[in-house]
């Protein structure tokens, strides 16, 4: 898997599991999603999760305290072949309905649009070079469906890469999960 295709992967969960605070209930948030859109992103998703699935406890260990700088905790297979991972949003988080700031990716993310059940977005990355809009409907203040399309260049080539995803709260108790930043 080509390093684009790991930091894609990476920044667009954590786009994701950070763009929902419209109108969330604080607490302990499981976020679940796939990606797709071409052959390779989904062979790359399949290397991803077979890759974390044979990762020494060190390796393991190390991921997941890089995950728990950004709030987040190590994602896990879902539902069919897409991630899954936990993510805590804080009571504060959540009065402020703004999104946490992405650090990975050099990414600038801009909310186009809010309604009562709807948050659309837009988002340009540096680190890869890439853009992409969002759009999040919200069920209530306990769960959300999300649906991204993202762009980049591999290899001199345009590639368009989806993620479908939902998001649904869990417990007021963020338990070993820290916030996200």
């Amino acid at each position: 898997m080509s390093r684009t295709t790991t930091v894609m992967l990476f920044g667009a969960i954590a786009c994701s599991a950070t763009a929902h605070a419209q109108s969330t209930k604080p607490g302990l948030w499981e976020i679940n999603q796939k990606m797709g859109g071409s052959a390779e992103m989904d062979q790359a998703m399949a290397q991803m999760q077979q890759q974390m699935a044979g990762m020494s406890p060190a390796e393991k260990k190390m991921m997941q305290d890089m995950m728990a700088k950004q709030g987040m905790a190590l994602p896990t297979p879902g539902a069919g072949g897409g991630m899954a991972m936990k993510v805590c949003i804080t009571p504060e988080m959540a009065a402020r309905q703004d999104m946490p700031m992405q650090t990975e990716g050099d990414c600038t993310t801009t909310i186009t649009s809010r309604s009562a059940n709807t948050l659309k977005m837009n988002f340009v990355c540096k680190k890869p070079p890439s853009t992409g809009e969002g759009t999040y409907t919200f069920s209530g203040d306990t769960a959300y469906d999300m649906k991204m399309l993202m762009k980049t260049t591999q290899q001199g080539k345009p590639v368009s890469t989806t993620l479908d995803g939902q998001g649904k709260w869990l417990s007021a108790s963020c338990g070993t999960v820290k916030p996200l930043k």
